[in-house]
């Protein structure tokens, strides 16, 4: 067959002038005109077999394959997926991190302060930094919630989190977290890249999965479940791979059923037919690649197509909630509309590691926990959609021996300042990044114990602080991996995670 392509082949059925003089390949597709052959581009742009050619685009989050930077100047360790063995014993072996944009109030979930109740509306006497000068205050705000010592632990937690006071034996909470930086995309980009502010580089899914490969040949090995009211703060920024390899960038689901659109091919492609054709896009795929060796974003659209055609099966397995029982659809709030959602994606989340999916991320639209004004009614709304299904993960990974290996994180990039933002009862809590909390389950963390501290009234970090990278540190630790030894060449330089930052193991945390 002749691989030239004629730009006057017919490329859209609802467009087609001649449609009675369209042909009938081998693969049947309905809007071609005799004559013309097909190369692999002009195959891919006019067959419509179901996932393999038409789904990737939304599988790889709106074909951010294209978007990501020029590729690496040098050739990397890895551009694969095989299963590779880290640097050490693992202690976790998947993760799954519920982001929580926007930066939660500590001082009214996780980090009570008896000393700011009562310097409640006095002048703070330390210096602040504020994000929104025209409403600031000095005035301190304390806590509207009350706190109670919860478990064996005794650890405190806001009545706002009656879940998370149910788990609290089972949670590293940390009270010490400082990015140093009141912004949200500064710190979000110094959480996922090591970097505050800058783009373009890997965050710490792709590290993972690049440095570990997949331990599943099904389903792709870093997903991203987004939230139906749009995309997070930073966008698809938040699951780049950066200068590395697309390959091990996050594959994102739609928010909606379907998660995955045309995962069940059309009746007139389906059985035999599908197989022929996957099996000559294969073909044209090898071809290709063996004319443009050391491509790597070829390599990875070929690889990513190759396990689009595999997920036809284990994905729909692994999307399909019905299959657990209800009283699992109980635990995760999928009886309640203001936890349904949440619930579900937290559900498919555990099953997805139980597939083999090494890290899954949860994002929510926006940046819920921003709360600037009215603090008092947007900070419960966003407990009540967040919290039961957060806590049922943790107790579902527990009660399947899952957790010991699963790596579990909720937190935000920041935190809020013990200081009233505005006036009145719509008053909220400005950014802040000097001291703020996070809490870690399972894959090898400590459970049951608070760790650090912030000042008396929560301003700042003062006890064990914690910066993102020493965070980032620890967590390839908990997977077996030297940050200091995982590296990447890009651009003549040795690239890590940390950025060859100071970065420390937290010890302290470690079980």
């Amino acid at each position: 067959m002749s691989t030239e392509y004629s730009p006057d082949s017919c490329g859209d059925p609802d467009s087609c002038g001649d449609p009675d003089s369209c042909g009938d390949l081998e693969y049947r597709h309905p809007h071609r005109r005799p004559g013309h052959a097909f190369d692999r581009r002009g195959f891919l742009a006019h067959t419509g077999f179901g996932l393999g050619a038409m789904a990737l685009a939304d599988l790889l989050g709106q074909e951010g394959l294209l978007a990501n930077p020029a590729k690496p100047s040098f050739e990397p360790a890895f551009s694969d997926l095989r299963a590779r063995a880290p640097h050490f014993p693992p202690r976790a072996t998947a993760m799954i991190s519920l982001f929580m944009h926007g930066g939660p109030a500590h001082m009214d979930l996780t980090d009570p302060k008896p000393e700011l109740q009562k310097l409640d509306g006095m002048d703070y006497g330390g210096e602040v930094a504020y994000s929104f000068v025209n409403r600031a205050s000095k005035r301190l705000l304390g806590s509207p919630w009350k706190f109670s010592p919860c478990g064996q632990s005794g650890t405190q937690i806001s009545e706002l989190l009656p879940h998370l006071q149910r788990i609290t034996d089972d949670i590293c909470l940390v009270r010490s977290m400082h990015t140093g930086h009141n912004g949200h995309e500064v710190s979000i980009r110094y959480f996922h890249g090591g970097i505050p502010a800058a783009l373009g580089r890997p965050t710490l899914g792709s590290w993972l999965t690049y440095a570990l490969g997949s331990e599943t040949r099904n389903l792709p090995s870093y997903m991203v479940l987004v939230d139906p009211e749009g995309h997070p703060v930073d966008g698809v920024t938040n699951w780049s791979s950066g200068f590395i390899p697309p390959l091990f960038q996050g594959t994102a689901l739609r928010a909606k059923e379907p998660r995955i659109p045309n995962l069940v091919p059309p009746p007139w492609l389906a059985g035999p037919l599908q197989t022929r054709n996957l099996a000559y896009l294969d073909r044209l795929n090898r071809r290709h690649g063996e004319r443009h060796p050391g491509e790597k974003d070829l390599e990875a659209r070929i690889a990513s197509y190759e396990l689009a055609a595999r997920m036809q099966l284990s994905a729909t397995d692994a999307l399909d909630i019905s299959q657990e029982t209800e009283a699992t659809h109980r635990l995760y709030g999928l009886d309640d509309p203001v936890t349904k959602e949440y619930g579900t994606r937290c559900l498919i989340a555990r099953r997805l590691v139980e597939r083999g999916v090494r890290f899954v991320q949860l994002f929510l639209g926006g940046q819920p926990w921003d709360n600037h004004t009215n603090i008092r009614e947007g900070l419960p709304a966003i407990c009540r959609r967040t919290d039961k299904p957060a806590a049922a993960l943790v107790t579902d990974l527990k009660a399947r021996g899952l957790l010991d290996t699963t790596l579990v994180h909720w937190g935000g990039e920041i935190g809020r300042l013990p200081v009233t933002e505005g006036e009145g009862s719509a008053c909220g809590r400005d950014h802040n990044g000097q001291g703020f909390s996070i809490w870690m389950a399972g894959g090898g963390v400590k459970p049951g114990i608070a760790f650090g501290e912030t000042d008396e009234v929560g301003h700042r970090a003062v006890t064990d602080v914690v910066t993102p990278n020493d965070w980032q540190a620890t967590v390839l630790r908990l997977f077996g991996l030297d940050h200091e030894r995982l590296a990447y060449r890009h651009d003549g330089v040795e690239q890590r995670l940390t950025a060859g930052r100071p970065a420390r193991i937290v010890d302290g945390i470690l079980a």
